[in-house]
């Protein structure tokens, strides 16, 4: 039997290039995580390029000095913004973190009445299976309050750990300044630094990332946005005519991390809480809220087709396959990162894909 050298070395590279493709971006979004505040710079720049292009084409500006009109609207802006967060976050997270065991007392009251209502011994099954359940309902609430004081005790070290906090603030501000008025020197010394070859096959490369992608990201960050202020707003008014909120800030922020999951969006966490909250009596606040999700998902069908320019493109179970293998990896933000790799490793394997991942490998040429 003769061995055919050649097609078996066409494979190995395939294989390897496959291989290694992604082993390279795990290794840049452990980057990109290191590197937070200059993703969060960039992503802003990105959403504030079209205004400082608008005021170059308006005003023949030069774009230093549009950059630094942006950036200075920007600027007061995010640090408005963020003043009001944290200090809403510290609070409302405090105010939970100390009411956490009254509600621990209020949801196992609860699941003890439902147990009461359903009346599990009529139904003849053994005392011991009776109490496995209910001591399992227990468990499970006591497991779930862990997780949420945990993630609050986190929460709050994050939050005052001030020195840091500044700066990360202090470093964001500057990065976005700087490819902000710097971004056409910056392309071109990464054009003088690298070979000819490495630059085309680079640019061509963020190109389709960018039309697959970036342009697809850049959508869901504003659309997420809106959905979050809009749920806020309502959530204020709802404090603020008497409605049961306590938390405006920390549940509108739950809401939209959800919303900003593929396949479940805002639906999944407040049609399940209008449920809980019309199951406990209060049909005005259920109501109110279901209302405050036809608004906001009525904005975003609005919206989306101006806005979003293409689809995440890969069926729902490998988007949720690829979010629980984030999830599972770098935790919740992996929930997020997933999908992205995805897309990305679409984009990279698009023709292999498209011909069969296994055939495109191992088929003869």
């Amino acid at each position: 039997m003769i061995i055919d050298i050649n097609y078996w070395m066409k494979v190995f590279k395939k294989i390897l290039i496959f291989v290694l493709s992604i082993l390279g971006l795990f290794i840049a979004f452990k980057f990109v995580i290191f590197y937070i505040p200059f993703l969060i710079a960039f992503i802003i720049s990105l959403i504030i390029e079209p205004i400082i292009r608008y005021l170059m084409r308006k005003f023949k500006l030069t774009r230093r000095t549009s950059s630094v009109i942006v950036f200075i609207i920007s600027l007061s802006i995010i640090i408005g913004l963020l003043s009001w967060g944290i200090i809403s976050l510290v609070t409302e997270s405090y105010n939970l973190l100390n009411n956490l065991n009254n509600y621990i007392s209020l949801i196992s009251g609860k699941f003890q009445n439902l147990f009461n209502k359903i009346d599990l011994e009529r139904w003849n099954l053994p005392n011991e299976f009776i109490g496995a359940i209910q001591n399992q309902s227990l468990e499970i609430v006591s497991s779930i309050t862990e997780w949420a004081r945990g993630v609050l005790t986190n929460l709050l070290e994050f939050i005052t750990s001030i020195p840091t906090m500044i700066i990360y603030t202090v470093i964001t501000i500057l990065a976005l300044f700087f490819i902000c008025t710097d971004k056409i020197y910056m392309i071109d010394l990464l054009e003088h630094h690298l070979p000819k070859k490495w630059v085309k096959k680079l640019t061509k490369f963020i190109k389709e990332i960018s039309n697959s992608l970036g342009l697809y990201l850049k959508a869901q960050i504003i659309l997420i946005f809106i959905s979050f202020c809009i749920c806020l707003s309502g959530l204020l008014i709802f404090k603020i005519v008497g409605l049961n909120i306590e938390f405006p800030l920390l549940i509108a922020l739950v809401i939209g991390f959800v919303d900003a999951l593929p396949i479940f969006g805002s639906s999944a966490a407040m049609v399940p809480w209008a449920v809980i909250t019309a199951i406990n009596g209060d049909l005005t606040l259920a109501v109110s809220i279901l209302i405050l999700l036809g608004i906001m998902s009525f904005t975003r069908q609005m919206l989306e087709p101006k806005i979003v320019s293409g689809k995440l493109g890969v069926h729902p179970i490998f988007t949720l396959i690829a979010m629980y293998t984030g999830f599972k990896i770098i935790g919740v933000l992996g929930m997020l990162l997933g999908p992205i790799v995805l897309i990305i490793l679409k984009n990279i394997f698009g023709t292999m894909l498209d011909k069969g991942l296994v055939k495109s490998i191992f088929e003869r040429e």
